[in-house]
């Protein structure tokens, strides 16, 4: 089983880390990809995926930098020659999303193909969308996926069902790789996280940065610092901690961040970076 990290980087932007969040798990016989995030078929291509070979996509929550370029990755799918469903799992307000790229923003660009190109399958009969809720979300005899609500502001008093944000449980193969989205320490992060083989962290902030206000509020309520990514993966018992989703910084902030992790995390650390693979044994 390999895990591809497509992209790295959040909405400042960065020349080292040019695209967002997408993390794609390759089990041999289908790929699953979490999150579309800037660049994410551009990503594939670099490591000869192609998009049309994703059978499933799910979706952690709405910001833009995580959902950005679903569009342009069905679409880009489409025009290369799918006909296979592909299904899309996400919080509620997710098929509002898929609904609008395909019968709104794109729906001249499909309108223009189906007239122009012999026997194409519609596409909005190949995009398969549907909003769920905590718990199971997928199951097949290869593998499964469940999903928590993880607090993404939701402590400063965003309620969930106005805005969602999912972590994801991916198991197959007696492995375990769990998505934390964008998360600060909850309880749905740890159920998410328990025994995990490998945890994809955000980790936006090493705590050097933290000397604001609105730094304080953002590490404490929105989205982990490197002061509590290293408790997190040291209480769930996890075996290999990927970082991800880092603010733009000097590589010296991202060697204190990293040290940060370390004090509390004896498992191996993984900085993540674009175009990353990981081998998950």
């Amino acid at each position: 089983m390999k895990l591809f990290l497509l992209g790295s980087g959040t909405p400042i932007l960065d020349k080292q880390r040019q695209s967002t969040t997408s993390i794609l798990i390759d089990i041999g016989f289908e790929k699953i990809l979490f999150d579309t995030g800037r660049g994410v078929t551009a990503q594939m291509l670099k490591q000869d995926l192609h998009p049309s070979s994703v059978g499933t996509i799910f979706i952690t929550h709405h910001h833009y930098d995580h959902i950005c370029d679903l569009g342009e990755f069905l679409l880009s799918s489409w025009h290369n020659g799918r006909t296979d469903p592909i299904l899309i799992f996400g919080p509620n307000g997710t098929s509002d999303i898929v609904d609008s790229l395909l019968n709104q923003v794109y729906s001249r660009d499909i309108a223009f193909a189906l007239f122009n190109e012999v026997d194409v399958t519609d596409i909005r009969q190949i995009v398969k969308v549907k909003d769920v809720s905590p718990g199971l979300v997928f199951e097949n005899d290869r593998w499964r996926v469940s999903a928590e609500y993880v607090d993404h502001g939701n402590s400063l008093g965003l309620s969930e069902s106005e805005w969602p944000c999912y972590g994801y449980r991916f198991e197959s193969h007696r492995r375990i790789i769990t998505i934390g989205g964008d998360t600060v320490d909850c309880d749905g992060l740890q159920r998410l996280a328990k025994n995990a083989h490998v945890l994809v962290m955000s980790c936006y902030l090493a705590d050097k940065e933290i000397l604001s206000p609105a730094f304080e509020r953002l590490a404490n309520h929105i989205i982990a610092s490197s002061r509590q990514v290293g408790k997190i993966a040291n209480q769930a018992g996890v075996h290999k901690l990927l970082l991800t989703h880092f603010r733009k910084k000097s590589n010296e902030l991202m060697m204190s961040l990293q040290e940060d992790v370390r004090s509390d995390f004896d498992g191996e650390i993984l900085m993540g970076e674009d175009g990353m693979v990981v081998d998950v044994k």
